[in-house]
Protein backbone atom coordinates (compact mmCIF):
# COMPACT_ATOMS: atom_id res chain seq x y z
CA UNK A 1 0.00 0.00 0.00
CA UNK A 2 1.50 3.77 -0.69
CA UNK A 3 2.79 5.68 2.17
CA UNK A 4 2.57 9.34 1.75
CA UNK A 5 4.58 11.12 3.57
CA UNK A 6 6.60 14.63 2.97
CA UNK A 7 10.03 15.52 4.34
CA UNK A 8 12.83 17.49 3.94
CA UNK A 9 16.50 17.19 4.32
CA UNK A 10 17.91 20.46 5.37
CA UNK A 11 21.05 21.59 6.75
CA UNK A 12 21.48 17.90 7.93
CA UNK A 13 18.17 17.45 9.92
CA UNK A 14 15.10 15.35 8.35
CA UNK A 15 12.38 17.86 8.61
CA UNK A 16 8.52 17.17 8.24
CA UNK A 17 7.01 19.43 5.57
CA UNK A 18 3.76 17.53 5.73
CA UNK A 19 1.68 14.62 6.93
CA UNK A 20 -0.95 12.71 4.81
CA UNK A 21 -3.26 15.03 4.73
CA UNK A 22 -0.94 18.24 3.50
CA UNK A 23 -0.38 16.03 0.76
CA UNK A 24 -2.14 15.65 -2.76
CA UNK A 25 -2.71 12.06 -2.40
CA UNK A 26 -4.15 9.77 -0.15
CA UNK A 27 -2.23 6.98 1.69
CA UNK A 28 -3.03 3.39 2.00
CA UNK A 29 -5.36 2.87 4.27
CA UNK A 30 -7.13 6.03 3.17
CA UNK A 31 -7.85 4.73 -0.27
CA UNK A 32 -10.95 3.08 -0.51
CA UNK A 33 -9.76 1.11 -3.34
CA UNK A 34 -6.70 -0.07 -0.92
CA UNK A 35 -9.31 -1.42 1.97
CA UNK A 36 -11.14 -2.73 -0.16
CA UNK A 37 -8.34 -4.92 -2.15
CA UNK A 38 -6.75 -5.54 1.89
CA UNK A 39 -10.35 -6.92 2.57
CA UNK A 40 -11.28 -8.79 -0.69
CA UNK A 41 -7.24 -10.42 -0.19
CA UNK A 42 -8.77 -11.60 3.63
CA UNK A 43 -11.64 -13.13 2.32
CA UNK A 44 -9.57 -14.60 -0.53
CA UNK A 45 -7.18 -16.56 2.06
CA UNK A 46 -10.80 -17.63 4.84
CA UNK A 47 -12.26 -19.02 1.68
CA UNK A 48 -8.96 -21.03 0.08
CA UNK A 49 -9.22 -23.99 2.46
CA UNK A 50 -9.90 -25.37 5.73
CA UNK A 51 -6.16 -25.12 6.00
CA UNK A 52 -6.42 -21.47 6.61
CA UNK A 53 -8.58 -21.36 9.16
CA UNK A 54 -6.08 -21.04 11.89
CA UNK A 55 -4.09 -18.10 10.33
CA UNK A 56 -4.39 -14.65 11.81
CA UNK A 57 -4.90 -12.09 9.43
CA UNK A 58 -3.21 -8.65 9.75
CA UNK A 59 -3.28 -5.45 7.88
CA UNK A 60 -1.03 -3.20 8.39
CA UNK A 61 -0.71 0.48 7.61
CA UNK A 62 0.80 3.75 8.58
CA UNK A 63 -2.15 5.98 8.72
CA UNK A 64 -5.49 5.78 10.75
CA UNK A 65 -8.77 4.72 8.33
CA UNK A 66 -11.63 6.20 7.64
CA UNK A 67 -14.68 6.74 9.41
CA UNK A 68 -16.42 5.23 6.85
CA UNK A 69 -15.04 2.03 7.27
CA UNK A 70 -15.02 1.76 11.09
CA UNK A 71 -17.72 -0.06 11.54
CA UNK A 72 -16.57 -2.57 8.56
CA UNK A 73 -13.34 -3.03 10.12
CA UNK A 74 -15.45 -4.26 13.18
CA UNK A 75 -17.38 -6.44 11.70
CA UNK A 76 -14.99 -8.24 9.92
CA UNK A 77 -12.91 -8.82 13.24
CA UNK A 78 -15.81 -10.23 14.65
CA UNK A 79 -16.35 -12.34 12.39
CA UNK A 80 -13.11 -13.80 12.50
CA UNK A 81 -12.26 -12.72 8.28
CA UNK A 82 -9.38 -10.49 9.93
CA UNK A 83 -7.88 -10.08 13.36
CA UNK A 84 -7.34 -6.43 12.51
CA UNK A 85 -6.53 -3.64 10.68
CA UNK A 86 -2.93 -2.20 12.63
CA UNK A 87 -1.34 1.07 11.88
CA UNK A 88 2.18 0.94 13.27
CA UNK A 89 2.48 5.28 13.10
CA UNK A 90 2.09 6.36 16.60
CA UNK A 91 1.93 9.80 15.05
CA UNK A 92 0.39 9.99 11.43
CA UNK A 93 -0.55 13.76 11.92
CA UNK A 94 2.36 16.10 12.45
CA UNK A 95 0.45 19.02 13.94
CA UNK A 96 -0.87 16.41 16.75
CA UNK A 97 -4.80 16.25 15.17
CA UNK A 98 -7.20 13.85 15.34
CA UNK A 99 -6.11 10.65 15.15
CA UNK A 100 -7.92 7.40 16.45
CA UNK A 101 -6.33 5.02 18.77
CA UNK A 102 -8.95 2.39 17.85
CA UNK A 103 -12.25 1.30 16.57
CA UNK A 104 -14.82 0.58 19.09
CA UNK A 105 -14.10 -3.29 18.71
CA UNK A 106 -10.20 -3.08 17.85
CA UNK A 107 -10.97 -4.11 14.01
CA UNK A 108 -8.67 -0.91 14.02
CA UNK A 109 -5.98 -0.11 16.32
CA UNK A 110 -3.17 2.50 16.28
CA UNK A 111 0.35 1.39 18.38
CA UNK A 112 2.00 4.05 20.10
CA UNK A 113 5.13 1.84 21.00
CA UNK A 114 6.87 -1.44 19.48
CA UNK A 115 6.23 -3.05 22.90
CA UNK A 116 2.31 -2.10 22.54
CA UNK A 117 2.27 -4.18 19.41
CA UNK A 118 4.53 -6.95 20.81
CA UNK A 119 2.43 -7.41 23.67
CA UNK A 120 -0.84 -7.34 21.10
CA UNK A 121 0.69 -9.65 18.77
CA UNK A 122 1.94 -12.41 21.89
CA UNK A 123 -1.83 -12.52 22.88
CA UNK A 124 -2.84 -13.10 18.92
CA UNK A 125 -0.26 -15.86 18.42
CA UNK A 126 -0.46 -17.26 21.86
CA UNK A 127 -3.95 -17.72 21.27
CA UNK A 128 -5.44 -21.19 19.53
CA UNK A 129 -8.16 -19.94 17.19
CA UNK A 130 -10.25 -21.65 14.11
CA UNK A 131 -12.01 -19.32 11.58
CA UNK A 132 -15.41 -21.24 11.05
CA UNK A 133 -18.00 -20.40 8.79
CA UNK A 134 -21.44 -21.87 6.91
CA UNK A 135 -24.58 -21.05 5.86
CA UNK A 136 -26.80 -23.85 7.47
CA UNK A 137 -30.88 -23.95 8.55
CA UNK A 138 -31.83 -23.34 12.22
CA UNK A 139 -32.56 -26.98 12.07
CA UNK A 140 -29.16 -28.43 10.85
CA UNK A 141 -27.43 -26.18 13.13
CA UNK A 142 -29.37 -27.23 15.99
CA UNK A 143 -28.91 -31.06 15.36
CA UNK A 144 -24.59 -30.34 15.17
CA UNK A 145 -24.72 -28.33 18.62
CA UNK A 146 -26.69 -31.27 20.21
CA UNK A 147 -23.90 -34.11 18.03
CA UNK A 148 -21.05 -31.84 19.64
CA UNK A 149 -22.31 -31.15 23.23
CA UNK A 150 -22.35 -34.96 23.65
CA UNK A 151 -18.42 -34.46 23.66
CA UNK A 152 -16.79 -34.52 27.05
CA UNK A 153 -14.40 -31.06 27.14
CA UNK A 154 -14.83 -28.06 25.70
CA UNK A 155 -11.94 -28.67 23.27
CA UNK A 156 -13.40 -32.13 22.13
CA UNK A 157 -17.31 -30.27 21.75
CA UNK A 158 -15.13 -27.83 19.86
CA UNK A 159 -13.63 -30.07 17.41
CA UNK A 160 -16.84 -32.16 16.59
CA UNK A 161 -18.84 -28.98 15.55
CA UNK A 162 -16.08 -27.88 13.24
CA UNK A 163 -15.87 -31.17 11.66
CA UNK A 164 -19.31 -30.95 11.58
CA UNK A 165 -20.03 -27.64 10.10
CA UNK A 166 -17.53 -28.66 8.22
CA UNK A 167 -19.46 -31.30 6.08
Amino acid sequence: MSIVWNWEYKNGKLICIGDYKTHQGNPGLLRSDSMLKAIGKSINIRVSGYKASKIPIIILGNTPITESYFNKVDHLKKAGIIQGFWSINPNPVDNNGENIKSTKHKGFIRFDSIQELYNTLDELLIKEMEFFSSMKSKKELGQIIELANREVTYEQKAEKFLELIRE
